[in-house]
């Protein structure tokens, strides 16, 4: 790995690490947050949505404050594998900044889009290759596209994260305009094999051991159409699952929204880690 930046933030370091990715086939750039001290810390995930890389949540976000506070460890990875042989698309809703947080079947994505498993395989090795981390689980959070990442990772592989919340998630990409034709592309035109990377369906069919906090501004433009909280929310009390889910008066969807809320997220990680 190289790093390739390194500032002074909030007492601790913000850091850019880029490495060669074996799993995705190129090269991937990560950020991290280190608060100051020996550690060990505890991870928080933070997944970025349509887009974005990294640098979105770490410079806009202001998770660093609080997280400095809770001495906990920032995780910023990109959104989707990157570079001149990575397929991709003229829709910015799929191929790079798109990878949706999961492995694609349908060429030519299949390559290189797997970012399921770089979230929860490769990535969290590298970043205890660089630091002393507490032992238990990761915390996961996420922002719209990430927001997706966030709860259906949490909930396909709860042995590694052990808290998770959201921000203006797509729940139910299964039955709204960006999942369905992402899906399509991804992973091919039997439905029933998007199940895996929905969300509601995951909930239904797996449940979540603690309760989930989500975050939504009423004036999200995306709110009725593609991110419909609400299917969520009534699958999980259908699951007996504990969901907080927030309407918060007058906000859209972009990072002013996020870093209106985020303290209180990184309180609920922190609380439940």
């Amino acid at each position: 790995m190289e790093q390739i930046a390194s500032v002074k933030l909030h007492g601790g370091t913000h850091q850019v690490w880029r490495h060669k990715s074996d799993l995705l086939d190129c090269d991937m750039e990560f950020a991290l947050f280190v608060p100051q001290g020996d550690g060990p810390f505890r991870p928080l995930y933070f997944l970025s949505g349509l887009t974005c890389t990294w640098e979105n949540a770490a410079t806009k976000a202001g998770a660093q404050q609080a997280a400095a506070a809770a001495n906990m460890v920032l995780v910023f990875p990109d959104t989707s594998p990157r570079g001149d042989a990575v397929a991709n698309d003229e829709n910015y809703a799929l191929g790079q900044g798109a990878g949706f947080y999961m492995t694609a079947t349908q060429e030519p994505w299949a390559s290189h889009y797997k970012m399921d498993r770089y979230i929860t395989e490769e990535l969290p090795a590298l970043v205890a290759s660089l630091l002393p981390l507490a032992e238990g689980k990761a915390g996961i959070t996420g922002h719209s596209m990430g927001g997706h990442g966030a709860l259906t990772l949490a909930m396909t592989y709860p042995h590694l994260f052990g808290s998770v919340s959201a921000f203006a998630p797509i729940v139910a990409p299964t039955q709204v305009p960006w999942g369905r034709d992402i899906f399509t592309a991804y992973l091919g035109p039997d439905e029933t094999q998007w199940q895996t990377y929905d969300a509601c369906h995951l909930v239904a069919t797996r449940g979540w051991a603690d309760d989930i906090l989500i975050d939504v501004g009423s004036d999200d433009p995306f709110y009725a159409e593609q991110l419909r909280p609400e299917l969520f929310a009534d699958a999980a009390k259908a699951a007996s699952v504990p969901v907080t889910l927030r309407y918060q008066e007058g906000y859209d969807h972009s990072y002013y929204f996020v870093t209106s809320f985020i303290d209180d997220h990184i309180a609920w990680h922190a609380a439940r880690l």
